[in-house]
């Protein structure tokens, strides 16, 4: 489908009318699809993607409740479109998987976990590995990454569990992004329960398991 630009004129005009659709399943489809196209090819995240999905398809059209998908709808479409027309998407996979396995040894003493594309298995290019550290001192991690000779940018992300923010350093491992999360310990309790489609995050033994059943 190709892109509708909302301020050019006859853009409404362009894009079909869906407010009177009582069943949006097929609209929501369209939507994941259309947002996973630009999280795998340009970079978006998941929250910018969907609003950009919504003027593509939409246009200045009303935007049915309950047709926005969600992540877990974004993922199945993000998937698909990798598996289909990226042929380093499995390669890609297994290489960011087993850096984050050795970042993860190197990191032992902040208790990482893997979470995000890499965890789940669906890394389009521009995927960093996230991991995310539970350990009440940020500046210890900040001063070993230095004392590495990593060179890192200060930043933050959306706390896992909403409502807050917490501190983010993101680098490179040679071409690989990796973006580091930093949690207190307490953060840890309940982290590891399963979400709607399995576990959220895991441990270095947990990665290694999903790279052997992956070979």
């Amino acid at each position: 489908m190709r892109d509708a630009d909302p301020a050019a004129p006859g853009a409404a005009a362009d894009c079909r009318d869906f407010t009177d659709m009582t069943d949006s399943t097929d609209l929501r489809q369209e939507l994941a699809a259309a947002a996973a196209r630009l999280v795998a090819d340009g970079g978006l995240d998941y929250a910018s993607a969907k609003k950009k999905a919504v003027r593509q398809v939409l246009g200045n059209a009303h935007l049915p409740k309950g047709s926005l998908p969600d992540n877990d709808a974004i993922d199945a479409a993000l998937l698909e479109h990798l598996e289909l027309f990226d042929a380093e998407h499995a390669p890609r996979v297994a290489q960011r998987r087993r850096t984050a396995a050795v970042l993860m040894q190197r990191l032992e003493a902040f208790r990482p976990y893997l979470t995000g594309a890499v965890w789940k298995g669906i890394v389009a290019e521009h995927a960093p590995i996230h991991l995310q550290l539970f350990h009440d001192n940020p500046k210890d991690v900040e001063i070993q990454l230095l004392n590495d000779g990593v060179d890192f940018e200060v930043s933050t992300v959306p706390h896992f569990r909403g409502g807050s923010e917490v501190e983010a350093l993101s680098f490179y491992v040679g071409e690989t992004p990796v973006l580091v999360s930093l949690y207190d310990e307490v953060d840890l309790r309940g982290a590891l329960k399963a979400g709607s489609n399995g576990a959220q995050r895991g441990d270095r033994r947990a990665v290694l398991e999903r790279l052997e059943s992956a070979a």
